[in-house]
């Protein structure tokens, strides 16, 4: 059985109260009752030692100063003029415990006998029985106890007084107690309903609704609230998070679902690539078996498979690179390069190719530096150049032009070729892909350049793309963050 919050606050209230006005009322009436107490003691104190210094004066008074013999002659006189002087019902006793000037009003009886008793050993004490006090007194002369002295005193008006004190507190104490647990109720009854509200918060959390209110309060309760609404936050990213991950996984999977098809493609055409070359050696190995005294067919034939090794060779070289490049994250030793001074050292490497079919190259090479690892920006160059000495036509021209840009180096290379036709121009880059395979075939062509130029150039942080191409020729451009810029440190 589930028990309300309210209603225990309301039972604790309650309890609480009623304690409090009980242990103060009886604190109060505790105290009222000891402070009567203590004021009669010491009046009665006061009126023992005035009790004391009458019988000495008088004493001093009389001709013969027995003590003994005056209380015996004397007693009765002595004790009306003390009740004078003090104002109280006083009984005198001598030494032996005899009551020297008898008072019908004053019955003995044992509590009274008891407390004279104790008086008679030369000590005070007291008695009270129902509304009446008894004071018992030693009267002394010098050392020695000459008697006793009894005072009575009527608690009528104490005991008044203190029920009276009783009952106002009983009054007071009912007011105090319900204005008290109304007022108290309230202030409680609304944390009462904070919490319950908390809970309501959680309830709406469990069930879903990720976006609870906050209750606007500058307490540890609000501090709760705002913990809540802190911690839905945190499941809702969580969750978000979550679903973020398994998008990623599922595009993982279909990556690696298109990385499965790729590398059957890429295994596919590395066998075709390498089965034309390999044939025609094969078919020239067959054609010296069958005619080995013909000169000429040898020297043919030299020719023939020395094309068929170099162009194997340099397939097997770009497939290695190309692999290497989608398996591995090199450790590039990125530095400040000068493009125009790389660009002159590659263009210096090609001029033997590019005198033998008549290409003449014109530059255009501004000053400017990247941040990028000095092989890898030389085989970009080479590639894109050996394309632009491969397929362009005899006699024909290369634009060469570097140039710096809103923070970036615009490296472009152009050529008077034949062009590429549009419809395929977005494939350029696919590994093994050639617009023309038998042209291909004819000048060493093995369908990669293109496809490391473009990996290398964005492993560098850099992009290549086709600007333009037709019947006149092909223009690429190649993009690199400037050295020292804030693109290139990132």
């Amino acid at each position: 059985m589930r028990i309300s919050i309210k209603l225990k606050f309301s039972i604790f209230l309650v309890f609480l109260l009623l304690l409090t006005v009980f242990i103060l009322s009886l604190l109060v009436l505790e105290g009222i009752k000891k402070n009567q107490r203590t004021e009669l003691e010491q009046f009665f104190s006061q009126q023992a030692a005035t009790a004391n210094i009458y019988l000495i004066q008088t004493l001093m008074g009389e001709s013969h100063k027995v003590p003994q013999t005056y209380l015996a002659s004397k007693g009765r006189d002595f004790a009306r003029q003390l009740e004078l002087i003090t104002g109280q019902s006083v009984v005198l006793y001598d030494r032996e415990g005899t009551v020297l000037n008898p008072n019908p009003a004053f019955a003995a009886s044992d509590g009274i006998q008891q407390t004279l008793d104790l008086a008679l050993h030369n000590k005070t004490a007291y008695l009270i029985e129902n509304d009446s006090l008894y004071y018992f007194s030693p009267l002394r002369i010098g050392n020695g106890q000459v008697g006793v002295i009894q005072f009575y005193y009527s608690l009528v008006d104490n005991l008044a007084f203190y029920n009276q004190i009783k009952q106002l507190f009983i009054y007071i104490g009912a007011g105090v107690f319900f204005i008290s647990f109304i007022l108290a109720y309230f202030y409680f009854n609304s944390f009462a309903r904070v919490i319950i509200k908390l809970n309501g918060t959680v309830d709406q959390i469990r069930a879903g609704n990720l976006a609870p209110g906050v209750l606007k309060r500058k307490d540890e309760i609000g501090k709760l609230s705002e913990g809540i609404r802190m911690m839905s936050q945190q499941i809702m990213k969580t969750m978000l998070d979550k679903d973020e991950e398994r998008e990623k996984l599922a595009l993982a999977v279909r990556k690696l679902s298109q990385l499965d098809q790729q590398q059957k493609q890429f295994i596919g055409n590395v066998t075709h690539e390498f089965k034309t070359p390999l044939t025609s050696i094969k078919s020239n190995i067959d054609l010296l078996d069958m005619y080995p005294d013909d000169e000429k067919l040898l020297d043919t034939a030299k020719i023939n498979i020395l094309g068929d090794t170099q162009r194997l060779y340099e397939m097997v070289e770009k497939v290695l690179q190309l692999s290497a490049l989608e398996k591995y994250e090199f450790e590039f030793h990125k530095e400040k390069l000068d493009v125009r001074q790389e660009m002159l050292k590659v263009l210096d490497r090609l001029k033997g190719k590019m005198d033998k079919f008549g290409i003449t190259v014109e530059t255009s090479l501004d000053e400017a530096y990247v941040d990028a690892d000095k092989e890898h920006l030389s085989i970009v160059l080479v590639n894109l150049l050996d394309n632009a000495i491969k397929y362009n036509k005899t006699r024909g021209h290369i634009f060469v032009k570097t140039s710096l840009s809103d923070e970036h180096v615009i490296i472009e290379i152009a050529d008077t070729g034949i062009g590429i036709p549009n419809e395929v121009a977005h494939r350029i880059f696919e590994p093994f892909y050639t617009v023309d395979r038998n042209r291909s075939r004819e000048i060493g062509g093995t369908g990669l350049g293109l496809s490391l130029a473009k990996k290398y150039t964005e492993s560098q942080g850099g992009s290549i793309v086709l600007v333009n191409t037709d019947s006149q020729g092909t223009l690429f451009r190649i993009v690199f963050p400037a050295y020292g810029t804030s693109i290139s440190e990132t």
